[in-house]
């Protein structure tokens, strides 16, 4: 049997941030390559116009994009200001949504001013996973909906096959969410493609 702690669900949450040359052609490969995953998240969290939305690591801004074609207002945050400057360039329809700088554990949001956040393969990255559930919980209204979507890895993973979540990671997550406050917390793991998803759900008490 493996004793072996299990990775903590922000295990690299001391990588660098995206700046630079090198962050630019990372950000633009992400756009490329995001809509499978942004098209996830809307129909997973089922968005509608009714929804007021957001993304925490919205990066390019795909899922954020893919949201407004649903109606929903959506605002995209992101701790890197290079992300959100190519969120803006790639973004024709801009009547509903908003960008901001910010953080998982800082959102720039007021109390009870959102009906669904997501965050999609960004909770590996967050500092402080305590505080953000704390912050996406303050920002929810009440029976607003979370999903944190993250690549389901292998457990013996390295370097950038790593970015994700094992399934123990993903019950890692689960039970820190009920312990800060969230109800009907449940995970599902769909598969688009070569890829299968974790993928944790809670509603706000």
């Amino acid at each position: 049997m493996d004793m072996s702690p299990a990775a903590p669900v922000n295990h690299h949450a001391g990588h660098h941030r995206f700046a630079g040359p090198l962050g630019l052609v990372i950000a633009l490969a992400m756009a490329a390559a995001g809509r499978t995953r942004a098209a996830l998240v809307v129909e997973l969290a089922a968005v509608s116009d009714a929804d007021r939305a957001v993304d925490i690591g919205c990066g390019p801004g795909n899922a954020v994009r893919a949201a407004a074609r649903r109606g929903a207002r959506v605002t995209g945050v992101d701790p890197a200001p290079l992300m959100l400057g190519l969120a803006r360039i790639l973004t024709r329809e801009r009547a509903r949504i908003t960008w901001a700088q910010g953080s998982a554990e800082n959102l720039p949001l007021p109390n009870d001013s959102a009906t669904v956040v997501w965050s999609a393969a960004t909770v590996h990255h967050w500092a402080d996973v305590t505080a953000g559930l704390a912050e996406v919980r303050r920002v929810l209204s009440a029976g607003g909906r979370f999903l944190a979507i993250e690549r389901r890895v292998r457990p013996d993973a390295t370097g950038l096959a790593s970015h994700g979540w094992t399934d123990q990671q993903a019950e890692s997550f689960a039970a820190q969410c009920r312990a800060a406050g969230f109800d009907d917390v449940r995970i599902e793991t769909p598969a688009r493609g070569r890829h299968i998803f974790e993928v944790v759900i809670a509603v706000r008490r």
